[in-house]
């Protein structure tokens, strides 16, 4: 790059620089404060849901031993053993 073209360039960025608007503040002590608070808040909402997530496994995890027993008897009953020995008693007791 020459050196015409270099100070072009930074002629340009030095230009851009100047029209940007200038960077704001360092936040003082006062909103800080009320950071802390939400961060407070934040943190008791997050044990809350943690929770209810805990929960929510607990009662799925229950839901989920309830209905592998019901399988379970059901694939018991469906033996074709005990579902040959379950329709003879009820044709006996029907008197087919």
């Amino acid at each position: 790059m020459s050196s015409r073209g270099r100070e072009g360039l930074i002629a340009r960025i030095t230009h851009i620089r100047r029209t940007l608007p200038a960077p704001a503040a360092a936040p003082s002590a006062a909103p800080l404060a009320g950071s802390v608070e939400r961060i407070d808040a934040l943190q008791a909402r997050i044990v809350d849901l943690e929770n209810m997530v805990q929960g929510l496994q607990d009662s799925v995890y229950r839901e989920s031993q309830r209905q592998e027993k019901r399988i379970t008897e059901l694939e018991a009953r469906l033996d074709p053993a005990t579902l040959a020995i379950a329709l003879s008693k009820d044709a006996r007791e029907r008197g087919l």
